[in-house]
């Protein structure tokens, strides 16, 4: 399924990537957001599969969306197709396009059937931490000894750590525990997913990623993770009865589970594909020039182990079309 459908994917996140980048700077959030949904709709109609998606976003806060149980794929190929089980945020910082700033990415994951959670489009509560801190959080741990485990597991002082939150009212406790403890904090507007990918990638100069985000980002991050040998520990925030009762329908029945990064994300065969709408620590924004547009998308595959950067022109089609390097 990976090798097939990859560069698949990576096609969908492209164009929609490219519709949101349109929209840059205009100031309009819901329009940005509007443009990638539609985009990675049509796109996903051209893939040769029978798809599902299990987790998105935007009901949370009534924007755009592609609907939880939307069927997606083209099922009239020849060919036997895969049922595939899908997660989305066809545009992460919407707010981030619609003002220009940095870190603004759409992302989509893909699994064998049954291979991604199925739950609401709610807030989680989530630690997220690289490779050699794996077994080393707890999420009802206090933050200082999280932070402390952290620490030694990266031979280093708190005091050196750096941990990505978003910039929230609801974080203020938080913030105050991890400026308590001596680490350092790097707040942020949006983009909890891309920091979720900094912490597991060596050298960016993030060690963690703490509080509340959403659910979807965070399953969405449990398939990066799954790829980068990172790890995800999270718990849905079901706040309501609606919520508890419509996560039951879905097959969730203790609303207090903690999530380890294997059970987000279950499946033997996993994609994550993502494209860079404005320029980011993690990729770079699309560019239009005079005869097409170039981005850059990072796809990861984790049966076959592969860390793919692809780096794309779309060129208009015109017989004098030229080619640009830089």
């Amino acid at each position: 399924m990976e090798l097939e459908l990859s560069l698949e994917f990576v096609r969908v996140v492209e164009e929609a990537a490219i519709e949101a980048a349109r929209t840059m700077g205009e100031g309009d959030a819901k329009k940005s957001d509007h443009v990638a949904v539609e985009a990675m709709r049509r796109a996903l109609e051209r893939v040769p599969i029978d798809g599902t998606v299990v987790i998105g976003e935007g009901e949370r806060d009534e924007a755009p969306m592609l609907y939880i149980g939307e069927k997606v794929g083209n099922k009239n190929s020849s060919v036997s197709i895969p049922q595939i089980d899908i997660a989305v945020d066809p545009l992460e910082g919407t707010n981030l396009c619609a003002t220009g700033a940095p870190n603004s990415i759409t992302v989509l994951a893909a699994s064998d059937k049954g291979g991604l959670l199925n739950a609401p489009d709610c807030y989680m509560e989530k630690i997220i931490v690289g490779p050699s801190c794996k077994g080393a959080v707890d999420l009802e741990a206090p933050v200082k000894e999280n932070l402390k485990a952290i620490a030694r597991r990266l031979n280093r002082d708190v005091e050196d750590l750096v941990v990505i939150v978003l910039d929230r009212t609801r974080h203020e406790k938080l913030i105050e525990e991890i400026r308590a403890a001596g680490a350092r904090i790097r707040l942020i507007g949006d983009g909890d997913l891309s920091a979720g990918i900094s912490a597991a990638v060596v050298g960016t100069g993030v060690h963690a990623v703490m509080g509340i985000g959403g659910a979807p980002e965070g399953v969405l991050t449990a398939a990066a993770m799954r790829c980068l040998n990172g790890e995800i520990t999270a718990r849905l925030v079901l706040d309501t009865p609606e919520l508890v009762e419509r996560a039951k329908g879905m097959g969730i029945s203790d609303p207090r589970k903690i999530y380890s990064t294997n059970e987000l994300a279950t499946g033997k065969n996993i994609i994550f594909a993502a494209t860079g709408v404005t320029d980011g620590n993690l990729l770079r924004g699309v560019r239009f020039f005079g005869e097409g547009v170039r981005t850059q998308s990072l796809v990861m595959t984790l049966s076959s182990a592969k860390v793919r950067f692809v780096d794309t022109v779309h060129l208009e089609k015109s017989p004098t079309v030229k080619v640009q390097f830089q």
